[in-house]
């Protein structure tokens, strides 16, 4: 199935939102105070995400699906 612009919007929303959930690791310039200013990136040993953050995942995933659907459909129309 060929995927519209808002596809591609939709799913470059969805990877800042995970990439900006996931912190930044460390490096980077330093603040005043001399920590880095970002937190570190979880480890293959960090706890599971909770139920409530999937939850929040799952929906921002079903509207990136949801708007790419209705591209699809507008494409479709367009034509």
């Amino acid at each position: 199935m060929r995927r519209g612009p808002w596809a591609v919007v939709a799913m470059a929303v969805l990877c800042a939102a995970l990439a900006t959930g996931c912190g930044g690791g460390k490096g980077g310039s330093a603040d005043a105070d001399g920590s880095s200013g970002t937190t570190p990136t979880p480890s293959a040993t960090a706890p599971a995400p909770s139920s409530s953050e999937l939850d929040e995942l799952n929906r921002l995933v079903d509207g990136a699906e949801s708007a790419a659907d209705k591209a699809d459909s507008d494409a479709a129309n367009d034509h």
